[in-house]
C-alpha cells in the first residue's frame, strides 16, 4: 500500500505528535508499505498563504494511487482543497482538535474550530489518539461516531527506572516549554515543598515558544528554586534513557493532552506518577501508581507530589503498581498495523 502522510514542517520535533507520526511512517515502512511523509511549509495550525501554496504543491505531488493521511496540525492549509479531501478518501489524524488548544487568543481558536468543523466531516474516516477526543471529535464537531478510530500511541518497551537511589527524591517532567504543558503550575507546586528533599528536571524543546520558556525559566528564580530545577531542553537517546533511569516521580501538570504519550512511557518505566486531568492525560492513570489533578490546581499538586516524596513505602507501593500497569501499554508495531488496517 502507498501512503502520502501531510504533516507541518520541521518534522523532527520531539513532541507527541510528530514522535507519533514518524513512528508510524517507520512501522509502516518495515511492514513492507510505499510510506512517504511531506513537512509542509509556513504557519501552522491558523495556515497563511505559504502553508496553503505547500499544501497544494504537496497534494498535486502526491501519487494518483496513495491514500493520504493527514495530520491535523496541517488541516487549516488543505481548506482550499475541500472537495479533493472527500473525493481521495483522506483520513485525518486528530491528536486534538487545534481550536481547543488552551491559552490560543479566542479569536485564533474560533477560527480554528470554525475551519475544523467544516472540514472534518469530508474525511473517510478520522483517527483519534484517545477515546477522549474522539468523544469530542463526535460530540462538538459532527463527525459520525462509525468514522472514528481510536489509536493510541504505541510505547517501546523499557527498563524499569532505578531511581536516584539517594536522599533527594528525583521528579522528572518532559515537555515542550509551551503554556498548555502547565509548567507553571508544576513549578509552583513543587515550591510548596520547602521543607522536602527534591530536585525537578524538565526536559522539553524551547523551540515552539522561545518567549515562553524564557519566563518559565525565569518563574523558577522567582520562586526561589532555581538552585533545584534543572532545564534541559530537548533531550533524546541515551541522555534521556538516564533521566529516566534516575527519576523516582514522574510528574506533568498539563492543561490539556490529546493522549499523553510521555505519561504512558512513564508507566513502562514503573514510576508513580502526577498529571493534571486536562483532555485524555488522566485516562491511564489509577489512584494505586498515580494522582490526577485539577487543571491550574497549584494545591492539589502540591499534595499529592508532597505524599509521594515524603512517604518512602508509598512511593516504592506506587512504582510496583506503575510497571505491573505499564505492561499492557501497546507496542507501536502492534498500533502501526492496526492504523494501516483502516487506510486499506
Amino acid at each position: 500500500m502507498r501512503i502520502a502522510f501531510f504533516a507541518p514542517a520541521p518534522l523532527d520535533l520531539l513532541t507527541g505528535g510528530y514522535v507519533y507520526n514518524r513512528r508510524m511512517i517507520d512501522e509502516w515502512r518495515a511492514a513492507g508499505h510505499d510510506a512517504t511523509i511531506a513537512g509542509l511549509t509556513g504557519t501552522h495550525p491558523l495556515a497563511d498563504d505559504a502553508a496553503r501554496e505547500s499544501a497544494r504543491a504537496a497534494w498535486a505531488a502526491m501519487p494518483d494511487d496513495a491514500v493520504p493521511v493527514i495530520d491535523n496540525l496541517a488541516l487549516p492549509s488543505f481548506a482550499p482543497l475541500a472537495a479533493d479531501l472527500t473525493t481521495r478518501r483522506a483520513v485525518l489524524l486528530d491528536h486534538h482538535p487545534t481550536g481547543l488548544e488552551p491559552g490560543l487568543n479566542a479569536e485564533i481558536a474560533s477560527a480554528l474550530i470554525a475551519i475544523e468543523t467544516q472540514l472534518l466531516p469530508r474525511f473517510r474516516c478520522v483517527v483519534t489518539t484517545s477515546d477522549t477526543i474522539a468523544a469530542t471529535v463526535a460530540n462538538d464537531f459532527g463527525v459520525a461516531r462509525d468514522r472514528l478510530h481510536t489509536i493510541v500511541p504505541g510505547t517501546d518497551d523499557a527498563p524499569r527506572s532505578q531511581g536516584s537511589g539517594g536522599k533527594i527524591v528525583h521528579v522528572l517532567s518532559i515537555g515542550s516549554l509551551i503554556p498548555r504543558k502547565g509548567h507553571d503550575i508544576l513549578l509552583r507546586a513543587m515550591a510548596r515543598l520547602f521543607d522536602l528533599d527534591w530536585r525537578l528536571t524538565i526536559a522539553g524543546t524551547e523551540r515552539l515558544d522561545p518567549a515562553y520558556a524564557a519566563q518559565i525559566k525565569a518563574l523558577a528564580g522567582e520562586l526561589g528554586i532555581a538552585g533545584k530545577v534543572t532545564f534541559l531542553g530537548e533531550t533524546s537517546g541515551a541522555p534521556l534513557a538516564a533521566l529516566w533511569d534516575s527519576a523516582d516521580i514522574f510528574a506533568l501538570a498539563t492543561r490539556y493532552e490529546g493522549f499523553g504519550m510521555v505519561i504512558a512511557e512513564a508507566l513502562k518505566r514503573g514510576l508513580p506518577v502526577v498529571v493534571g486531568n486536562g483532555g485524555a492525560a488522566g485516562a491511564l492513570i489509577r489512584p494505586d501508581y498515580g494522582a490526577v489533578c485539577p487543571v491550574d490546581d497549584v494545591e492539589q499538586t502540591s499534595r499529592a507530589l508532597r505524599r509521594i516524596i515524603f512517604d518512602t513505602r508509598l512511593r516504592q507501593d506506587m512504582s510496583d503498581a506503575a510497571w505491573s500497569a505499564g505492561r499492557d501499554v501497546p507496542g507501536w508495531k502492534t498500533q502501526a498495523d492496526a492504523f494501516a488496517a483502516l487506510l486499506a
